[in-house]
């Protein structure tokens, strides 16, 4: 057989057999964005605007399969912060899933501002379901403080949801504001973190059925952990960060047997004269 059979046959070989595996395996992965505390007026109304809106193109240019918003969506929960919010979160032409934060809802919810955070942006908890996995939007307010009804309906729907879910064969991903902890399992409860015993309860229940990983912001900066293999990853925000990580959002990719992989992702061309300046050190 001369070079050029051998070649034709490798390649033949290729497009028959190797090609579409490779190509099956590539379409296993799909991509997720997780972005944190858009908070408008955090960094300065101007600039947050302005950042939302550039990570908005930057994205819709990715193409991901999905974007989900780890609470904190404004920084007052005023018309006009809900309304921009509202229209720039519809310039995505991919789905796009928020979860409530402590400015969205208040640090001790009520009726009317849940009732207001339904009005105007959506439930404040639910589930979605996408190539194997199931992502759950929680109202973590509703886990820091115990809010009578809400935080018990709540977490009746959670667990139920993440139960029935594992025994599908989905593998579950929280979403939501507040980080179950910051630097260990066992730490004090702080403004960043949940409160004892019930996030042993909840790490407990995540590990027991089938999360993959938990996303979250509030701490405005990136931090991540892990508890017995599921990865605890805040990001960092498009609005102000404390550690002076720039402005972004964070890529994950996602296989279809667990398989998970993310990075931080800087937003390009933001107005410097916008960009907030760093909090002096007391």
């Amino acid at each position: 057989m001369s070079i050029h059979s051998t070649l034709r046959t490798v390649c033949l070989l290729f497009s028959c057999i190797i090609a579409p595996f490779v190509t099956a395996q590539a379409a296993e992965e799909f991509t997720v964005i997780q972005m944190c505390d858009t908070q408008l007026g955090m960094g300065g109304y101007e600039h947050d605007v302005d950042a939302f809106n550039k990570a908005v193109l930057e994205i819709n240019a990715m193409a991901p399969d999905l974007v989900v918003i780890c609470g904190d969506l404004v920084d007052r929960p005023d018309a006009k912060s809900f309304k921009d919010f509202n229209e720039i979160r519809a310039k995505f032409t991919v789905p796009c899933y928020p979860a409530p934060g402590n400015h969205d809802v208040g640090q001790m919810p009520t009726a009317a501002t849940l009732a207001n955070y339904r009005k105007v942006v959506g439930d404040d908890y639910y589930a979605v379901e996408h190539k194997g996995y199931n992502f759950l939007i929680v109202n973590t307010q509703l886990w820091k403080k115990d809010v009578p009804e809400a935080s018990a309906k709540h977490q009746a729907w959670f667990s139920k949801t993440l139960k029935e879910s594992h025994a599908k064969g989905n593998m579950n991903i929280v979403v939501g504001h507040y980080p179950i902890f910051v630097d260990t399992p066992d730490e004090e409860e702080q403004y960043y973190n949940l409160p004892m015993p019930f996030r042993q309860e909840l790490m407990t229940l995540c590990k027991e059925q089938g999360v993959v990983a938990y996303m979250t912001g509030h701490a405005h900066k990136n931090i991540v952990r892990e508890f017995e293999g599921i990865p605890m990853v805040v990001s960092a925000t498009s609005s102000r960060n404390f550690d002076g990580a720039p402005m972004g959002y964070r890529v994950w990719t996602l296989g279809s047997k667990g398989e998970l992989a993310h990075e931080f992702v800087h937003i390009q061309n933001l107005d410097e004269s916008l960009v907030p300046k760093p909090k002096p050190k007391k």
